[in-house]
């Protein structure tokens, strides 16, 4: 299928803002320019991504899924990812992105409440998602590509509108169970254009992404951002720290994106010759230490470590600017395409610059933003009391513009890049017959710099408890993706409440990691 300039993809036409207009006029415009260099693996140019998304479309189809699939993608392999995402591009099904992490309770969440009908996963995953017995049909990704030697036609390539649902992807709960957030596919593609716009990101310029694809920031901030503006995606399975630098040199790297945690395992490495040597030029972070920023600006002499603040469900509402150093903030107003205030969090009330309140997000364009939390209206309405969105995020505002993030008032976790509802780690210990009460909070990881937590657990046993804490945590582990582990445990004859009942974790978050803390790595 050809586009002609009248429906093919626009950079400046919301409306045309679609996944597969984006691959379909791409395909034209740069046919055989590099698209995606998955790092050990392949290349795939343009023309070829195209060519993978008709064939997985086919796969897909033959297997009965249509526009009205809702269809759950639990693979690790950046290629199969890549490939399964386009052709449910192609065909206008929805895409529902799970943590690869995810398995048990919280996998099965998932994809009841997104109402998961097909569930495509690699073999490193099948066993458990097999172990859930969920209502979706599941297939292993060998079984789709046996199923025919090539491309099978579909019927039409979907092209669609702004509005229509992308995908799902999930946020951690607070006080609840992980939410799903609904994207439009103006939504998806804003936060490509808003990398293209505020990193200057040009058809010339090579992106090293070594974030996980499941989350917005590796699949839409980064490798959409490319094939919209036609750069070359260089991607990486996994992180790796010891690797980062050597190739960012070897591909000739222009832009990547960290995490916290991500970054502090960069800095961390031992300093070498070739750590100036090398053409990066734009690091994105959200978010970042003043101690790695500064790092990353003296010992990688990178001109622009670009400051960031965002969620799945808000998209990027806050950009640093280029070549300009503003340590410990979050970049100022996206003002093209959103509205951020600091507002009273219970009343909604505007505050003044450099008083502290809850960081609140509206958009400028419409389906810039998220359609709601899936089968959880209540929720949807919550976050957004009085027209606007409350991120649950407290901060201020300098009156030059600079916002600063200063904690979370929701009481949830986030640990290397991830966020942990203390709600499903509850849940995974509850049931354990030797747990009367848990409470899960977050604690300063190693370092306290306040931007990275580890998981802690406080708990009250039952009088007859008669197992060791690494035997409740394994238990636990059928329940928990890996990143959601406790690291610290701590056994009290109570839990401090409220008259109400409710536990107070702020109290447990003030007294930390007490001496009778148990420490599971050490």
């Amino acid at each position: 299928m050809v586009l002609d300039e009248s429906n093919a993809f626009d950079l400046n036409n919301s409306s045309q803002w679609t996944i597969s207009r984006v691959v379909l006029t791409q395909a034209e415009r740069c046919a055989d320019e590099i698209a995606i260099d998955f790092i050990d693996s392949t290349q795939w140019t343009f023309a070829e991504c195209k060519q993978h998304a008709l064939a997985a479309a086919g796969e897909l189809q033959a297997c009965g899924i249509s526009q009205s699939s809702n269809v759950a993608l639990l693979i690790d392999s950046p290629e199969a990812f890549c490939r399964y995402w386009l052709g449910l591009s192609f065909l206008g099904a929805t895409m529902i992105a799970i943590n690869t992490s995810m398995r048990g309770a919280p996998l099965k969440h998932q994809l009841d409440i997104s109402d998961s009908h097909f569930l495509i996963a690699d073999a490193d995953h099948v066993k458990s998602c097999e172990a859930i017995q969920h209502k979706a049909m599941l297939y292993a990704i060998s079984d789709l590509t046996q199923q025919s030697t090539a491309p099978l036609p579909i019927d039409n390539v979907y092209l669609g509108n702004s509005h229509d649902v992308s995908c799902i992807m999930f946020t951690s709960g607070t006080s609840g169970p992980s939410k799903g957030v609904i994207m439009p596919q103006a939504h998806c593609l804003l936060f490509a254009i808003g990398t293209i716009d505020n990193y200057q990101l040009t058809q010339q310029d090579n992106f090293y992404i070594c974030l996980p694809l499941f989350h917005a920031n590796g699949l839409f901030m980064q490798l959409l951002a490319c094939l919209a503006i036609g750069c070359k995606a260089v991607v990486r399975e996994k992180f790796s720290a010891s690797r980062w630098l050597s190739e960012i040199r070897q591909y000739d790297i222009t832009h990547t994106n960290t995490l916290g945690a991500v970054a502090a395992f960069i800095v961390a490495q031992p300093a070498t010759s070739h750590d100036k040597d090398h053409s990066l030029k734009v690091i994105g972070a959200a978010p970042l230490p003043a101690d790695s920023e500064q790092s990353f600006r003296v010992r990688f002499n990178i001109p622009s470590v670009v400051p960031l603040y965002g969620m799945t469900e808000v998209n990027i509402p806050l950009y640093g600017k280029l070549n300009h150093s503003a340590p410990g903030t979050c970049g100022q107003v996206y003002d093209k395409y959103f509205e951020v205030d600091i507002r009273h969090p219970e009343t909604d009330e505007p505050v003044q610059d450099e008083s502290i309140g809850e960081i609140m997000v509206r958009p400028k364009l419409a389906n810039g933003f998220m359609a709601g939390y899936v089968g959880m209206p209540e929720a949807t309405l919550d976050a957004w009391r009085n027209f606007w969105f409350h991120t649950g995020d407290a901060g201020y505002r300098h009156a030059n513009g600079d916002f600063i993030f200063v904690d979370r008032i929701k009481d949830c976790i986030r640990k290397r890049g991830e966020n942990i509802s203390s709600y499903e780690v509850e849940q995974a210990f509850l049931p354990q017959a030797d747990i009367a009460e848990v409470a899960a909070y977050a604690v300063p990881a190693d370092g306290g710099d306040g931007m990275e937590d580890e998981v802690m657990i406080a708990v009250m046993l039952k009088a007859n408890a008669s197992k060791t804490p690494l035997q409740w945590v394994d238990a636990a582990r059928e329940n928990l993706p890996g990143f959601a582990v406790p690291r610290y445990i701590r056994i009290v004859d109570e839990l401090p409440k409220t008259l109400t009942g409710k536990i107070r974790k702020v109290v447990l978050k003030k007294e930390g990691i007490t001496s009778d803390t148990i420490d599971l790595i050490r």
